[in-house]
């Protein structure tokens, strides 16, 4: 990847290149995406280098950059978004150069089968983040990254009762997307944004307190989602 942006650097009218993850992985799109705001460039330009590019990935991507532009008023750029790489017309002589180029690679040979052995986790949370087609269109591609770059800077696996993370199937409440679920509570959050990933880190997995702010508790009746924009991020 850095390779990449060193090479697209070097490109006519491009001032600075980064690279960064759309999913897990770091620096983020968004922490990335922050730091070229910062520096006052006069444009944006994303390229997704993405294979195969799934359907709703540019439907994400816009509203994760315009969520994002909101929560961090000010000072934007104009952002504009590559088309996919796949539809471009150099992709097909590249695809075939690759393939004619495999003719000399030394062939793949099976190894002896080893008996395989796994680990039972430990840890008693788990952290469930929605990838139905309505989470996935609200952003949760982007949540899910998040969620699993603290993991690793936290020390989740390790920390309070230890958490583990996953991304599941259609966890129901799709109105409420992009929603995350924590166990063993059950407890369902709705509308999650990086910011509310940070809370529930703090103060749900490693303090034991369910954010209400973002919490969804059943009720037997259909809920909506809160206008959580302007509430006061200490809970006080």
């Amino acid at each position: 990847m850095q390779r990449l942006a060193r090479m697209a650097a070097r490109l006519p009218g491009v001032a600075q290149a980064t690279s960064c993850f759309s999913e897990q992985g770091q620096p983020s799109l968004r922490e990335a995406l922050l730091d070229l705001r910062d520096r006052s460039f006069t444009s944006i330009l994303i390229v997704p280098l993405v294979l195969p590019m799934e359907p709703g990935f540019m439907n994400w991507l816009t509203r994760s950059l315009k969520r994002w532009q909101t929560e961090a008023a000010g000072g934007w750029p104009p952002i504009r978004v590559t088309r996919d790489i796949a539809q471009e017309r150099h992709f097909e002589p590249l695809l075939a150069a690759l393939i004619e180029g495999a003719a000399m690679a030394p062939d793949i040979v099976p190894e002896k089968e080893k008996p395989a052995a796994s680990l039972v986790p430990a840890q008693k949370r788990r952290v469930l983040v929605c990838e139905g087609g309505a989470c996935n269109a609200a952003g949760a591609d982007a949540i899910w990254g998040h969620l699993r770059n603290e993991q690793q800077r936290r020390k989740l696996r390790a920390s309070g009762s230890g958490t583990m993370t996953a991304k599941s199937t259609c966890l129901g409440p799709c109105a409420l997307a992009p929603v995350v679920q924590v166990f063993p509570e059950g407890t369902y959050y709705g509308g999650v944004t990086e910011a509310a990933i940070d809370r529930i880190v703090e103060e749900h997995l490693l303090g034991d307190r369910v954010v209400d702010e973002f919490a969804y508790h059943p009720t037997g009746r259909k809920q909506y989602l809160r206008d959580n924009t302007h509430s006061d991020p200490t809970g006080d």
